[in-house]
């Protein structure tokens, strides 16, 4: 095999569509995750925020969890383990709607809504006591006080780590390998059995997942800029 060409890589129409599809999948899991965790994170975030007693040991107990259990253990406890014990109807309907990306999903989803609940809870608790009380000095009640004054400081606030969770989450999205998902990792993961040029596709591979994580980065100092005008200006 000759020297390093990266030509043999990107002119061959098969191992490019290859590498779409592993695009496409892989956004179709981060973003089937990211709307997972962000929806569970918001109703853990009520619990905790809530009156009842039994809501913050429950939610906090299911962040030690994920926090503490690797991400890998997760997606293959769902995978290799739930998945085999569900009856036999659900198994073969997952079977043939791309189980293997709906479980990368859920696995992925449940760990991460530990971390964004997480950090819209250290948000809302950063806003200054003093705003609830001047809220319903104003005729605002709990509820609309939430809603209006405090919700969106808290959220703003929250902003930072909640951009830099949802890129490692899109980078976590690579261990979907691990239980078949096809997506850009299982697809230079093939293109390199295929055409072993090992050097060449993992280079492609890093180039796009760091191009991927930039714009997202990027995309989230766009949203910071926009929620926080004093920094806006200051910039």
């Amino acid at each position: 095999m000759s020297g390093f060409d990266l030509s043999a890589i990107l002119s061959n129409p098969e191992y490019v569509e290859m590498l779409l599809h592993g695009i496409e999948m892989t956004f179709v899991i981060y973003i089937g995750s990211w709307l997972l965790a962000m929806t569970l994170a918001l109703v853990f975030l009520g619990l905790r925020f809530s009156p009842l007693r039994f809501g913050n040991p429950i939610v906090a107990a299911y962040v030690s969890y994920h926090r503490n259990v690797p991400t890998l253990v997760q997606l293959m406890l769902w995978y290799f383990g739930i998945f085999t014990l569900m009856p036999q109807g659900w198994t073969t309907w997952l079977a043939g709607h791309n189980a293997e990306a709906i479980f990368a999903i859920i696995g992925l989803g449940l760990c991460q809504a530990a971390y964004f609940s997480e950090d819209l809870r250290s948000g809302l608790r950063s806003v200054n006591p003093g705003q609830m009380e001047a809220a319903k000095a104003l005729g605002h009640s709990y509820i609309s006080a939430m809603r209006f004054v405090i919700m969106p400081q808290g959220v703003r606030n929250a902003l930072p780590p909640l951009i830099n969770h949802s890129v490692s989450l899109f980078k976590n999205s690579s261990l979907a390998l691990v239980i078949g998902a096809s997506e850009l990792t299982h697809a230079v993961k093939e293109i390199e059995n295929l055409s072993f040029r090992t050097f060449e596709i993992y280079l492609v591979g890093t180039v796009l997942y760091l191009f991927f994580s930039l714009l997202i980065m990027t995309g989230g100092a766009y949203l910071s800029m926009r929620a926080d005008p004093a920094r806006s200006a200051r910039a």
